[in-house]
């Protein structure tokens, strides 16, 4: 009992003594909210926001609730981190592998893309795309049009919308290619662990991403238009692109720093993952006939991802959290628009501090949570 007790107590203690410093500030911010006539409460959330958003991925005006004007910015949050994750991963396992490269020429420019991206500030970052980059792009009426279909300008960049007949047939074709591709990796690793024959598990999944997905088109009646951007004069002397799909300079500027910046910091944990598994097993491995890219794809990445993997996650969740920089632009994120604009119209400080806290809190867990799985699953299972 003796023993319990010692090995409790300094946790107990532990609890006790953050539930007080808690329950301290709480009582202090009560009190002061109590003597400056200050509510605290949710209930604002739905009343209506009365301001509007340049950039929103749903149906947003200033007759919506602030909750909805949260959802606005969430969303956006979660766009630009999608497409930083997206793009800083690609550019980053490429330039790792680049600055390992015999060529001397490839090394040394991928170890200068790396030192010099990574020892500017962000934010300077993006003041130099927003403000000096994409400013310096060419008015709407004076674009050239990219492959015909698609301009940028200082507006934004201006694509073709996709339009879809039957879009729910496509989708099970997406779904089945995936559980397709799934069930053939799985059965391609017990045959290799069991007779040693390797099965073209790359060939077959792109056969299956192209055949089942046409099928969809050929005998699923799913039709796919597309809406071109026009030219289009306003009232005054502008001109704006009317249909299609446009992106914000500032979603551009954003996205693009995000990933530059990030990019190098993951290309530095794939370069450390790779050249952590052993010399003797790449040699041992070339020894056997397996080609450059073999021993790569068969022998050293699976091996380096159990290195790259932690560090890589803790890049995703500060590309997450750097997000929150694009208030510095105008970007309607979060931040800008529930933290920013929300909070100076309600007052609600702590509420509103306290919703934004939490969501970036939720967004960092829901990516370690998925990260450390994935890390767990290529991990090696001792028996």
């Amino acid at each position: 009992m003796n023993f319990k007790l010692k090995d409790i107590g300094p946790q107990l203690m532990t609890v006790v003594a953050v539930v007080l410093i808690f329950g301290f500030f709480t009582y202090n911010a009560q009190v002061n909210m109590e003597n400056r006539g200050i509510d605290f409460g949710y209930g604002f959330l739905s009343q209506e926001s009365s301001f509007d958003v340049q950039f929103s991925l749903i149906e947003y005006d200033g007759s919506h609730s602030y909750f909805r004007a949260y959802l606005v910015g969430l969303l956006n949050t979660i766009l630009v981190s999608v497409i930083g994750i997206f793009l800083a991963t690609i550019l980053g396992v490429i330039v790792g592998i680049a600055r390992l490269s015999p060529n001397y020429l490839i090394n040394k420019f991928a170890a200068f893309y790396v030192e010099f991206f990574r020892n500017i500030p962000l934010l300077l970052q993006i003041f130099f795309w927003y403000f000096a980059a994409l400013r310096a792009l060419p008015l709407p009426q004076d674009a050239e049009p990219i492959f015909g279909i698609s301009y940028l300008t200082i507006k934004g960049l201006f694509v073709p919308a996709f339009i879809w007949e039957n879009f729910n047939i496509f989708l099970y074709s997406i779904i089945a290619t995936i559980i397709s591709i799934i069930v053939i990796r799985s059965h391609a690793k017990k045959v290799q662990e069991n007779r040693g024959k390797q099965i073209p598990v790359l060939l077959i999944s792109i056969g299956l991403i192209i055949i089942l997905p046409l099928l969809s088109f050929l005998i699923g009646g799913v039709k796919l238009s597309f809406e071109v951007p026009v030219l289009k004069k306003l009232a005054t002397t502008s001109y704006i692109y009317d249909g299609g799909v446009s992106l914000p300079p500032e979603l551009i500027a954003l996205a693009l720093s995000l990933s530059l910046y990030t990019a190098t910091f993951i290309a530095e944990c794939v370069r450390a993952g790779i050249q952590g598994v052993g010399k003797g097993q790449k040699e041992a491995a070339a020894s056997i006939g397996l080609t450059q890219n073999q021993v790569l794809k068969l022998v050293v990445m699976p091996q380096a991802l159990r290195i790259i993997i932690p560090p890589t996650t803790n890049q995703y969740l500060n590309l997450t959290k750097n997000s929150s920089l694009a208030a510095a632009i105008a970007y309607p994120d979060l931040v800008l628009v529930f933290a920013g604009t929300a909070l100076m119209q309600t007052g609600k400080a702590i509420e509103i501090v306290s919703i934004t806290m939490f969501t970036y809190l939720s967004l960092s867990i829901s990516i370690s949570v998925f990260m450390n799985w994935y890390n767990n699953k290529i991990a090696i299972q001792e028996k």
